[in-house]
């Protein structure tokens, strides 16, 4: 039974070393690699199918890996060449789930004691332990509550109650504001990060919302087709994208196709010459971040662009441009007045530029 004692001081909240899992012939998991300190939180960042919620499923014993080895706190929990698979319930985790998974019938207070009464906790301490862990989340009063009494919003903070009640080595959530609107969904990122940091939790974070994964974690692990395709901080994922998929999964601007001739880069289907830097083959694809783009026909480097579409929004208006000679369409703000089919010059600096291989590092 894993237990708070059985915790190894200094060691990783969650340490994955070469973890493999197939379906069948399909393989679903490529050695993925994985090291989460305590009090930090991981974010898992990709698409449906991706292979994030299956990961998951490893670490709360839900699934078992073919190959690798999975350490909670330093304790082994998943190990198949060593024969070691500790169940669900021996791993001392707690979960938040994307349906809550509350019992209707019983009390806010009781929903939370469950996983304590499951651990045979004294009434006494239990009920000091419930109180706390709902205070924490700011639902003190509502302890005699349904939960059909309470809003999505309330109903997500028990199911958080619940799941640090009984102070976990590691909190794992999957996908918790995924049927939640789009208001109170960024409302409660912010409160999750919040709570998150106050209470010092380690946790994984499943999502496929990238601003979720930016704001909660201290890294993202941004997923594709069962690899791990960059594992970084939020800021060096937005500033140093690893490949085009992940530049393109975070929308973070406009890929660009580029062919090289005798001489120079250029953007395909334009005459706009590129600076190489360092980067070598006959091409590739270029990243135009959306935030380096300026409304400046005076700058050193101009593309050419047509407005599709011209939306208001309380910070200017978002663009819908189209650059001339090809299909390929940019997203801007500018706080100019601009009308649908309006050209107008974009300038960049060619620092600002990333370059990507046409390959895929994974095929």
């Amino acid at each position: 039974m894993f237990s708070k004692s059985s915790a190894v001081s200094g060691a990783p909240a969650l340490s994955l070393q070469g973890v493999s899992m197939s379906y069948g012939a399909e393989k679903v998991l490529h050695q993925i690699d994985l090291n989460l300190a305590a009090g930090e939180v991981l974010g898992l960042l990709g698409p449906s199918g991706c292979g994030k919620t299956t990961l998951l499923r490893l670490i709360s014993g839900l699934l078992l890996p073919d190959a690798g080895q999975i350490q909670i706190a330093g304790t082994t929990v998943a190990a198949p060449r060593a024969g070691i698979t500790l169940p669900p319930e021996k791993r001392g985790l707690g979960m938040v789930f994307q349906d809550y998974a509350l019992w209707p019938h019983m009390s806010v207070a009781r929903n939370v004691a469950f996983p304590l009464e499951m651990m045979r906790v004294g009434a006494s301490e239990c009920k000091d332990r419930v109180t706390r862990a709902l205070d924490r989340v700011g639902l003190g009063a509502m302890a005699e509550r349904r939960p059909s009494d309470l809003s999505g919003g309330q109903q997500q903070r028990v199911a958080i109650a619940r799941a640090i009640v009984a102070e976990p080595p590691l909190v794992l959530f999957d996908e918790p504001l995924s049927n939640l609107d789009r208001e109170l969904r960024e409302t409660m990122v912010e409160e999750i990060a919040d709570l998150v940091a106050d209470l010092n939790l380690s946790a994984v974070y499943v999502t496929h919302d990238h601003a979720e994964a930016l704001t909660l974690a201290n890294h993202v692990a941004v997923m594709r087709g069962g690899w791990v395709e960059q594992l970084a901080a939020p800021a060096e994922l937005v500033d140093h994208p690893k490949t085009a998929a992940v530049a393109e999964f975070l929308r973070l601007g406009c890929l660009l196709p580029a062919l090289h001739d005798a001489e120079n880069w250029l953007i395909k289907g334009t005459d706009l010459s590129l600076p190489a830097g360092v980067f070598g083959g006959a091409e590739a694809q270029v990243l135009l971040p959306e935030k380096a783009l300026r409304l400046d026909a005076n700058g050193p480097n101009k593309l050419k662009t047509e407005v599709l579409r011209a939306q208001v929004r309380s910070t200017g208006q978002a663009l819908t441009l189209r650059v001339v000679g090809t299909n390929h369409v940019i997203r801007h703000l500018t706080p100019a007045p601009v009308r649908a089919g309006d050209v107008l010059e974009l300038s960049f600096s060619p620092e600002d530029l990333r370059w990507f291989p046409v390959a895929d590092p994974h095929h």
